[in-house]
């Protein structure tokens, strides 16, 4: 299944501001910390809790979070299906990277093991 233009360029103008709150809560809900959600997603972007707060509040666009972002290298070990897409098979280098982050997003809430989560 492959995304559409259309799909693409939502993705790409979406804040990660916007959708912040939403990982927080799904993880929260599931008992897992925002510690461990910084921690994944430092992992798979590179910034510190101070630079994720800087990005939070200057409301920037995904397009712009992952522009400044310095992919894992094991990122292309994330594969599955998330939102009825499976994540290798994206082309949109963008998109691919969005939902990187929302399958990590959803193995912490799913209570898997971080070793596991971080491809270690």
């Amino acid at each position: 299944m492959q995304t559409t233009p259309e799909h693409d360029e939502r993705m790409a103008k979406m804040t990660f501001a916007s959708v912040y709150p939403h990982y927080v809560s799904k993880v929260e809900r599931k008992g897992r910390t925002k510690e461990e959600l910084h921690t994944v997603i430092s992992w798979l972007t590179g910034f510190n809790d101070q630079a994720l707060q800087r990005l939070i509040d200057e409301k920037v666009t995904f397009q712009d979070f992952f522009d400044q972002a310095k992919l894992n290298p094991n990122a292309h070990m994330i594969t599955g299906v998330i939102c009825g897409y499976r994540i290798e098979e994206i082309s949109n280098p963008l998109t691919q990277k969005v939902r990187y982050l929302d399958k990590l997003v959803d193995e912490l809430a799913k209570g898997r093991k971080m070793e596991k989560i971080l491809r270690v």
